[in-house]
């Protein structure tokens, strides 16, 4: 068993499998990778993606032994007569009571959320009203090579210089997988899109101020140390479009009108009922 388990999780880990598919059976009851992943997403609150690529690998292994180890508990506990005990099950009575009447409140909530209804007017009234809270400020799509000295960043803009269009990108590239110590080294230096303000402030001068498919000709210094600087794409300033938001000014309308009807029904409810 402990043999078999191995061989699945590095199977697991290579991540090879659909999310359906079993990866384990432990005395008949099977485990997916579905039930992995969803472990994995609780334990995280829905940010597993954004735990460090070299550390999910072995979270996914740690949780799959888990989910192993909670099954051979669990056989051994319906083997010695646990959930036959006394003590098992009022403990279980009181947690079917619990989940009984807080599935009862969600469902009765969704079901009054349903009858709220925002119209069209209303959403492009709020949109015209709050242009201004769907700005989105310029922003850029930057790479960068760190490197500990002013000497090592001025041979790397050397290399670099005399290089334009793609054969600069693929080399910066390149580079920055070799050289770079500073985030997202490994791929190729890529910052992503970030806008004004998100970066310290000598980076975030100079990036907002070259011309795209260009590299700083100078090191830039921050507290991180010497940056060399390739800015791969740039965005305006711009307004997200009505239609682009409107699902979302309707969700807020929604429950922004949901509270309203929450508390009328419940002084209506507590009017009619016994408070002692």
């Amino acid at each position: 068993m402990k043999t078999r388990t191995k061989i699945l999780s590095a199977i697991l880990l290579t991540g090879s499998l659909l999310s359906a598919q079993t990866l384990v059976t432990v005395n008949g009851t099977a485990i997916s990778q579905n039930d992995v992943d969803t472990e994995l997403m609780n334990a995280t609150q829905g940010r597993f993606n954004q735990v460090p690529a070299d550390k999910q690998a072995e979270f996914r292994k740690q949780v799959l032994d888990q989910l192993v180890a909670k099954e051979l508990v669990f056989g051994d506990a319906k083997e010695t007569g646990i959930l036959k005990s006394k003590e098992f099950e009022e403990e279980y009575e009181k947690v079917k009571e619990r989940i009984k009447k807080e599935l009862a409140i969600q469902v009765w909530q969704k079901k009054e959320l349903d009858k709220v209804v925002v119209s069209d007017k209303e959403l492009k009234e709020y949109y015209d009203k709050n242009k201004e809270e769907f700005n989105e400020k310029e922003s850029v799509h930057a790479r960068h090579i760190l490197v500990k000295t002013d000497e090592e960043a001025k041979a790397v803009i050397t290399e670099l210089k005399s290089l334009k269009g793609d054969a600069l990108k693929e080399k910066f590239v390149e580079i920055a997988k070799a050289k770079s110590t500073g985030p997202g080294g490994e791929k190729g230096g890529d910052l992503g899109f970030f806008a004004k303000g998100q970066m310290v402030p000598a980076f975030d001068e100079k990036v907002f101020s070259m011309p795209v498919g260009t590299i700083t000709p100078e090191p830039v210094q921050t507290q991180f140390g010497f940056h060399v600087i390739y800015l791969e794409e740039k965005k305006p300033e711009t307004t997200r479009g009505f239609t682009e938001v409107k699902s979302f000014i309707d969700q807020r309308l929604k429950m922004e009108k949901f509270k309203t009807v929450m508390k009328t029904k419940i002084d209506v409810l507590q009017k009619k009922a016994t408070i002692k």
